[in-house]
């Protein structure tokens, strides 16, 4: 039986007519504790049995089956379709599938979800600051296009929440990934730290890959503790998911 998703998870201010989109929040589930109570990823500590039920919770709210991948913060982009079956080693993934749902997990980093025009393909990338510098969000962009024909200002693209500009305090090697154009991005704090706008910087990058229909990314993980989940504030923590289909 299909549960309506919990009112309390995010879902994109678009307009999308066949395409299903939402990001969980840290509310909704069975686990306990540190976990409390929607952690989607098993191996962090949490009963598998919650962890389990927790999915099959997410699976019957979006009415598609979750795709899960093997994220390694790189810039691979993977196709699904309803016959994959293991979990792919990438950091982003595309459909043009009905059914199948395009889910990455998160804790801080940042997810990013799109909508090509028609419904005629959906995807999902991962974009820690590694991934997001390595170029995943272009690299996502350009696959979809690919898969679907559409051009990058028709794609609609959403970003949920992730650690914002007044917690992300990161060193000189954040910095110089993104090179000095990104410079705006990052405010100077103590000796050899900066605070950096992850959604600033994802921003920047897909309108400069052509980019045109883009909203979301005004959530903190970090600052607000009863709604998500984040590992730079607690270290042993749940993950969220953000997830994105194609209707039947």
């Amino acid at each position: 039986m299909a549960l309506a998703p919990h009112p309390d998870w995010l879902q994109p201010d678009w307009h999308a007519p066949g395409v299903g989109a939402l990001m969980t929040t840290r509310r909704g589930g069975v686990s306990a504790g540190a976990f409390d109570s929607l952690n989607l990823k098993p191996g962090l500590g949490d009963d598998d049995t919650a962890v389990a039920a927790n999915q099959a919770l997410l699976q019957q709210a979006i009415g598609a089956q979750p795709q899960w991948l093997d994220q390694v913060h790189g810039r691979e982009v993977v196709r699904l379709g309803v016959s994959t079956a293991a979990r792919p080693c990438a950091d982003a993934s595309l459909t043009t599938e009905p059914g199948v749902a395009c889910v990455v997990q998160v804790a801080d980093c940042l997810p990013v979800l799109f909508a090509a025009p028609g419904a005629r393909g959906v995807a999902a990338a991962h974009a820690g600051w590694r991934g997001l510098a390595a170029g995943v969000l272009e690299a996502t962009l350009a696959a979809l296009c690919d898969a679907t024909g559409a051009a990058p200002e028709e794609v609609q693209v959403w970003l949920g929440a992730c650690i914002g500009p007044r917690r992300f305090e990161v060193g000189p090697d954040v910095l110089q990934a993104f090179g000095p154009a990104a410079e705006g991005h990052f405010r100077p704090q103590r000796e050899g730290k900066w605070l950096a706008d992850l959604p600033g910087l994802a921003r920047d990058r897909l309108a400069a890959a052509g980019v045109r229909r883009l909203s979301g990314g005004a959530w903190c993980t970090v600052e607000d503790v009863s709604r998500f989940f984040s590992f730079r504030r607690d270290g042993v923590t749940g993950r969220m998911a953000a997830a994105i289909w194609l209707e039947r």
